[in-house]
């Protein structure tokens, strides 16, 4: 019973997590593309700083933390559910947290440090250049591992309500 709850919870924060990409994907990337450089940078720039709150923390390092845990919690007891959940686990850690990591954040602090109200109308398109489009392909990725790590949870859920 306690496994349970471990993995209802570990699905319900991967799912806010898939459901923060996708929601950004169809809504927040496409209305700030429509913005001038000035604005976009501007705005990326108040986005970054806000979503490092401990809501978004939560659920973030929450799943990356938790689905491992279920994962070994079901090692002894369900195989097929154990493989589910590893797989989830890699996914998760590679292509959400540490694309997030190793590509997102370093483009967010490098995008940080630039001084919009200093720079010329040149420096400010070549920012938004050197970042927008890099930042999208890589949350494209994170987007879709944690929706496919979510599915697998999903699965997983599925495989243990049969046991």
């Amino acid at each position: 019973m306690k496994s349970n709850l471990i993995l209802i919870i570990t699905t319900t924060l991967t799912a806010l997590i898939a459901g923060l990409f996708y929601g950004y994907s169809c809504s927040v990337n496409i209305g700030l593309g429509k913005l001038n450089d000035t604005e976009y940078l501007t705005a990326m720039q108040s986005i970054n700083k806000e979503i490092q709150n401990p809501l978004f923390f939560l659920s973030f390092m929450g799943t990356l933390i938790l689905l491992p845990i279920s994962t070994f919690i079901y090692y002894q007891s369900n195989k097929t559910v154990f493989y589910l959940l590893l797989l989830a686990s890699l996914i998760y850690a590679i292509a959400v947290f540490g694309v997030t990591a190793f590509g997102n954040v370093p483009l967010n602090q490098a995008l940080e440090n630039f001084n919009i109200k200093t720079s010329t109308i040149e420096q400010i398109t070549n920012q938004r250049l050197q970042f927008e489009v890099l930042w999208n392909r890589l949350h494209a990725i994170r987007t879709i591992a944690s929706i496919a790590s979510l599915v697998i949870i999903v699965i997983a859920c599925i495989e243990v309500r049969k046991i």
